[in-house]
């Protein structure tokens, strides 16, 4: 099923847009944009997420008379990416048509929108995402975590990790050389790295356990020292993580 995205500046057409694609069967999700700017950002988190990931779109339903990038534009910075979602344009103008087929559309679809004819257009979108060549899918690396810095990609050995700090939908990896921002929940890395000895000891941190130094009580509270860095841990937390250090040092 195709997972869809709306954009329109005009919310009454938005919504109708909506609501005509969520009663089509081949639409397994759609959601709403207001502008380019904040579709880009979606579709950014989209590529990201890679075709098989939670976020993933596979097609845009796209306005094209927008103010600031308008759907022309959004369409041109689409065709540059290396696997971009289809682009099925929704407009009341009809004078665009040649530039939007210039530009690879799937379909151009006239307002007032009518379900017959935007059912064609899903059934053409569906027909050339089933039909697209299939790209492999490359395994992230276990052992390491890629990071951008300044424009480069680095690559972060897992092992080198002592620590991680929440930051939203963000994480802060720590090691002994510095630290890198990460766009991965820390529950996310919480249950990946769960079984390479990372342990949960507060809502904002997760913890090497090879890389604690000491654990410490105090008046009641526990703490840990993971590369001279004293970290607070909470009281849910304290009991497993204290079971866990014990086992490791008999074991």
């Amino acid at each position: 099923m195709l997972r869809a995205l709306a954009v329109d500046d005009e919310q009454p057409s938005l919504e109708e847009l909506l609501y005509l694609l969520n009663a089509d069967p081949r639409i397994g999700s759609a959601e709403g944009a207001c502008d380019a700017t904040e579709a880009l950002r979606r579709i950014n988190r989209a590529l990201e997420s890679g075709p098989g990931g939670p976020e993933a779109i596979d097609v845009v339903f796209l306005d094209i008379h927008m103010p600031g990038l308008d759907g022309l534009d959004l369409a041109r910075l689409l065709g540059g990416f290396a696997q971009p979602p289809l682009v099925v344009f929704v407009t009341a103008h009809e004078g665009f048509a040649v530039q939007a087929f210039d530009l690879k559309a799937v379909d151009y679809v006239l307002k007032p929108v009518r379900r017959e004819r935007l059912a064609e257009a899903i059934r053409r979108a569906a027909q050339l995402r089933d039909t697209a060549p299939r790209i492999p899918v490359h395994e992230p690396d276990p052992d390491h975590l890629s990071v951008e810095l300044g424009g480069i990609t680095r690559f972060v050995a897992v092992d080198d990790i002592t620590h991680v700090e929440a930051h939203g939908d963000y994480a802060r990896l720590h090691t002994a050389q510095g630290s890198h921002l990460v766009r991965i929940p820390l529950s996310t890395l919480e249950e990946r790295w769960r079984s390479r000895g990372f342990v949960r000891i507060h809502r904002r941190h997760l913890v090497a356990l090879r890389h604690i130094a000491e654990l410490r009580l105090d008046a009641g509270t526990v703490s840990v020292l993971v590369d001279s860095v004293e970290l607070q841990v909470s009281r849910r937390h304290a009991r497993q993580l204290r079971d866990l250090l014990l086992r490791r040092t008999t074991s």
